[in-house]
Parts: C-alpha cells; sequence; structure tokens
C-alpha cells in the first residue's frame, strides 16, 4: 500500500466551482454540480502531498451516512484514517479520496462511483439491506482541510442498524439517535456538524 502522501487523488480545478456557484456549508443541488465537475477534461490525478495544503484545486471526497430508524453511524477518526487533521474528532461519515488505482486511473464518473463502494467495503461491514441516495455536497472554506476538498454526501437508508467497523481508526463506532446529536460540540468534525445541521436536523425557519 502506498503512503498517503504520496497517493495520487482525483481533483477538479476549485475556479469551477466558483463558476458554478460557490456556497459555504451545504448545498443540495449534488447532480447539477457533479454533471459539470466530474467530467474527463476538468478531473486530474495528482499527488496528494502536492495538493493538500493548494486551495486551486478540490479534492472530490465521497461521505456516506449510514441511518436507520432515526440514528445514524458514528465513530472517532483513529491515527489509521488518512486526514491527521480529523484525528480523534467524532464522524458520521465514511469515505476518503478517490484514487488513481480506482477505475485504472480513467478521469469520469464511473471512477467516483467505483471509490465511494469500494471506500465503504474497507472501512465499515454493512450486513442489512438498504438504500443508497446522492442527498447534497459539503463545502467549507472556513478551515485548512475543507478549503482543498468538496464533499459528496450520500445516505445510505438501512433496514437495520446492523453495521460493524472493518477499521480501527474507526473507533467508539456506534448508531446514535439523530434527535442525540448535538452538532455544537467541538467533538465533531465540521463537515458533521454541517450535514447534522443542514441535513439530518435542518433548522425551522
Amino acid at each position: 500500500m502506498s503512503h498517503p502522501s504520496s497517493e495520487r487523488v482525483l481533483v477538479v480545478p476549485a475556479e469551477e466551482l466558483d463558476r458554478l456557484g460557490r456556497f459555504q456549508g451545504f448545498d443540495g443541488e449534488a447532480e447539477r454540480y457533479l454533471t459539470a465537475l466530474l467530467v474527463p477534461e476538468l478531473m486530474s490525478y495528482r499527488a496528494r502531498s502536492e495538493v493538500e495544503d493548494d486551495p486551486g484545486f478540490k479534492q472530490i471526497i465521497p461521505y456516506v451516512i449510514l441511518r436507520s430508524a432515526g440514528s445514524v453511524f458514528c465513530y472517532t477518526r483513529g491515527k489509521s484514517q488518512g486526514e491527521a487533521r480529523l484525528h480523534r474528532k467524532r464522524s458520521l461519515g465514511v469515505g476518503g479520496h478517490v484514487a488513481e488505482a480506482d477505475a485504472d486511473g480513467r478521469c469520469s464518473r464511473e471512477a467516483y462511483e467505483i471509490a465511494m463502494r469500494r471506500e465503504l467495503e474497507e472501512e465499515v461491514e454493512v450486513l442489512a439491506p438498504g438504500t443508497m441516495r446522492l442527498v447534497g455536497l459539503i463545502n467549507d472554506d472556513s478551515t485548512p482541510v475543507g478549503s482543498v476538498h468538496l464533499g459528496v454526501v450520500h445516505v445510505l437508508d438501512l433496514e437495520s442498524p446492523r453495521v460493524h467497523a472493518r477499521e480501527e481508526g474507526l473507533a467508539e463506532a456506534e448508531f446514535v439517535a439523530i434527535d442525540d446529536l448535538d452538532s455544537g460540540e467541538d467533538e465533531f468534525e465540521t463537515w458533521s456538524r454541517i450535514c447534522i445541521d443542514a441535513y439530518l436536523r435542518p433548522r425551522v425557519s
């Protein structure tokens, strides 16, 4: 297995996000953005070490939320999780970078879909049937981590909460009632707090 810093990951030019309409937080029009961004002429694979601090590119990250009967799968990120800046943070999302090895390095929407499924299978064992849906995008330019990543949020609705963590980096894994989630607590990473506030528990105006 290659070291994370030498891994070549999928990116798109950040200026394309500006052209489509840059937003802060959560946007439910994921398909509109992805249809325009995940095309061969914009997609490329670059060394992760080169783009981790370069806001000129957005690394595309699948972020899958596992939900069942009013609860969601949560865990604490351990050291085996790739992004060191998120270690010891609680998270709702399962996923990771789209690597050049996915779909043999092809620049296509298919490569993204393959990577999303691979990340899910590597990190958790899902023992219940369910339905996957694309529900939104996360862009958070308020943090160094967020400024170089674009999260693609999927929700996997399961018939029962039968999920086991495969990686030790997913510590303290459990299903937590959505009503018990407190997005204001510092224990959650920013992307999870955004999902809680904007999608799982939206505020009623």
